[in-house]
């Protein structure tokens, strides 16, 4: 990545969704019910990914936008665990365990909020029930480094964990006591170096930019203080205020947090910074060092996304565990309810905790690869897409092609017959370069309560 535009990257940047896998405004449809989730479940024959959600945290972090459940009962942790083993064995009546898994991720909440016997019974019990795991599976972990010990990494060792994400967000103490997350620089440093003694080679670590009292100044700071980490990928993410659907981001005076320009700027340095020092630009907003395997797949343009982040392991089933998590195939998302009695009680009745999903179609799948490898990629191959899908693209893709021109006379898209390219200044605003292939943009295009900016 270099010669950034901040000038014309200002001028394109406008109100967007924040795509994960697929477009935020494809909603979920009441028509795809229960038994149309099952009948994916039961007939799928790809490759497994599998998504664990340990919801519970001891306390808020106010800048946090995932479905969480705040206690401080350990009976609540410790009768989670019997309906998430119950849940398994209800998906394990419904899918082939023959089936490899190629990807094991526990997300939160704080998933290390668990003690390591309990984190131990729950990796133990998925191993027993899909016992088909892949040699090469990416199994991993996102750490709160306020709750990490060596008897829970002893557990991520025998299990075979291959990376862990620590979430650090800024290092000020200023911003932390604000976002209530007081986590000094000496604990985070500790959770990495245990994590490296137990042979932890991928470390990831979370930043957020555009957080309340942030500055260049303070930012540039924390940039400095990750560095001297040494994490292998880092994420640093545009904070997303959305106070309409978060209450806790409520508690934040929104004269204090930074302005558009300052966002700009400190995402500019950013770049600068950890590409000066050796890491690269991966994606929208992931800094990698060169060896990492990321580069392989994005020189043979492999480089997938899911809700898990940038990966390899692309084309897997990914099937959700637990409150509020989301699957995907493809050609589905499912998302099981957020309610813990709504939880419990379709477990006790055998069934799936599943609440609502979305069946694809055609034009649904084809604008999802379509639009999962210009984010992944920065690039489409217009040939390639024609082959698979046996379109004339430039017919297709009429009204697409036509509202991208204004980021190819601002010289941030190049298109040919062959191939649509993304410029580096591009590159920062793909979510903008996106929206023009989302069928479904234009019915949400008055409502911007419903997204967060884009910058």
């Amino acid at each position: 990545m270099s010669q950034i535009d901040l000038e014309k990257f200002s001028k394109y940047s406008k109100p967007g969704p924040r795509y994960t896998s697929y477009p935020t405004a494809l909603e979920f449809d009441e028509k795809f019910n229960y038994d149309t989730y099952l009948k994916y479940l039961e007939n799928g024959t790809e490759q497994i990914s599998l998504y664990i959600h340990l919801p519970f945290c001891r306390s808020a972090c106010y800048f946090c936008g995932c479905n969480v459940v705040f206690t401080s009962k350990e009976s609540k942790l410790s009768d989670y665990i019997v309906y998430l083993k119950k849940e398994i064995d209800i998906l394990v009546q419904h899918l082939d365990t023959s089936r490899e898994l190629i990807q094991f991720h526990f997300g939160g909440g704080t998933p290390t909020y668990y003690k390591d016997f309990e984190l131990d019974e729950i990796i133990s019990y998925v191993k027993e029930k899909i016992p088909n795991w892949s040699p090469e599976a990416e199994v991993s972990v996102e750490i709160d480094p306020r709750f990490f010990n060596e008897d829970q990494m002893k557990v991520f060792k025998k299990h075979g964990f291959t990376r862990i994400s620590f979430g650090v967000q800024d290092f000020d103490p200023k911003v932390q006591k604000e976002i209530h997350r007081i986590q000094p620089y000496d604990i985070t440093k500790a959770a990495v170096d245990l994590a490296r003694k137990y042979g932890i080679e991928s470390i990831n670590m979370d930043l957020i930019y555009g957080l309340p009292y942030q500055t260049f100044e303070s930012f540039s700071k924390t940039l400095e203080e990750a560095f001297s980490i040494e994490p292998n990928r880092l994420a640093v993410f545009n904070y997303a205020h959305v106070p309409w659907l978060k209450k806790t981001m409520r508690k934040f005076d929104e004269t204090t947090l930074p302005s558009p320009d300052v966002k700009l700027k400190i995402f500019q340095h950013t770049i600068e910074f950890f590409e000066g020092n050796g890491y690269k630009m991966v994606g929208m907003d992931h800094f990698a060092k060169p060896d990492d395997e990321l580069f392989g797949a994005i020189a043979k343009g492999e480089l997938h996304r899911n809700f898990q982040g940038y990966t390899t392991k692309g084309g897997a089933n990914l099937i959700g565990i637990g409150l509020t998590s989301i699957g995907e195939g493809s050609r589905y998302y499912a998302q099981n309810t957020k309610d813990m009695k709504a939880y419990e009680a379709a477990i006790d009745a055998g069934r799936l905790p599943f609440e609502k999903g979305l069946e694809l179609s055609d034009d649904d799948v084809l604008r999802k690869a379509v639009i999962m490898e210009l984010m992944a990629n920065f690039s489409i191959d217009i040939k390639r897409v024609e082959r698979e899908y046996g379109i004339v693209f430039a017919d297709y893709f009429a009204d697409a092609l036509e509202a991208l021109q204004e980021f190819v006379e601002g010289d941030l898209v190049t298109i040919t017959e062959d191939k649509i390219s993304v410029s580096p200044t591009g590159t920062l605003l793909i979510r903008n370069i996106a929206m023009p292939f989302d069928a479904y943009m234009h019915q949400y295009g008055g409502n911007k309560k419903s997204f967060s900016k884009t910058v």
